[in-house]
């Protein structure tokens, strides 16, 4: 019996579903590339939205190294403790009105065997006819909170490009998951796109769900389906709000947001993809990639 290529996907239904359309698979994970918990929180949004089955998990055994990625206890509703495990979930949606459905791929990044990681994603990819695969990122750097978040896209597909006005990446450095999943992907024929959002890095431990919602607006456009997004609309002006007033507590921080507001009007006017520079940077200064 030939050897099971991939022995850490386990399927939590009896039949997968075979009649999707064309699926977009969008991937997020927690960590390094997931300043604000924008991406994760986005992915979990439209997963969410669409009411996604869980269909199956990546078992985090062989990727992760625990003394870093610790599981968790929590208590269940039966009061028994419960070890929940860093694993990666994967979620399917039909999508009512949209040419594609959706496959989410959404977990922690793993430490261990990207390769093989990888592979995993790969297969799931293939056995439900994925067209696409869009991962999400976001990331820390100077930009106020004051401003419209901005989203980098990119994507090697010429049609999409010209839809969403996103152009390839000619990015050289280090990466991270997000960037050997899409490797790996379009090395199998599927088409690949990106977006990363900007959060503030004077915000940097505050959830930013004003990232996760231009997330959204964009992951709206590449479903080409309209996602009701009131509830992060909500969070964000609050978030906007309670900035505001933290920042206003103290005079330095103050005057250096009002710079990073005057900058970012500058250069938004002269250079509105100042963003890709920002986002190459971050990913080849991350420790440890």
């Amino acid at each position: 019996m030939a050897p099971d290529p991939a022995p850490h996907l386990i399927w939590n239904v009896d039949e997968m579903p075979t009649d999707l359309r064309s699926p977009i698979l969008i991937a997020a994970f927690e960590g390094w590339n997931d300043a604000g918990e924008a991406s994760s929180t986005a992915a979990r949004y439209v997963r969410d939205h669409f009411e996604a089955e869980h269909v199956a998990t990546i078992d985090a055994e062989d990727f992760f190294d625990f003394t870093v990625a610790r599981p968790n206890v929590c208590i269940d509703h039966n009061d028994a403790r419960q070890i929940v495990w860093p694993s990666t979930g994967i979620y399917v949606a039909r999508i009512p009105g949209s040419n594609h459905d959706l496959v989410c791929a959404i977990g922690h990044e793993p430490q261990l065997r990207w390769r093989t990681f990888v592979d995993h994603l790969a297969i799931t990819a293939e056995a439900f006819g994925a067209s696409m695969i869009c991962t999400l990122g976001a990331l820390l750097t100077d930009v106020p909170h004051s401003r419209p978040t901005q989203v980098y896209g990119g994507t090697d597909d010429e049609e999409l490009a010209l839809r969403l006005d996103l152009s390839p990446s000619t990015y050289e450095g280090p990466t991270g998951i997000v960037g050997v999943l899409a490797a790996g992907l379009r090395d199998r024929g599927v088409t690949t796109a990106s977006f990363w959002a900007s959060v503030p890095a004077y915000v940097s431990n505050v959830p930013s769900p004003k990232a996760a919602l231009a997330l959204v607006e964009r992951l709206s456009q590449l479903l080409e389906v309209d996602v009701p997004c009131t509830d992060l609309e909500i969070a964000a002006a609050s978030y906007e709000r309670q900035v505001t007033e933290l920042v206003a507590e103290d005079d330095g921080t103050m005057e250096y947001v009002e710079q990073l507001e005057a900058d970012f009007d500058e250069e938004t006017a002269e250079d509105p993809d100042s963003l890709v520079a920002e986002v190459e940077d971050f990913l080849r200064n991350q420790p440890g990639t």
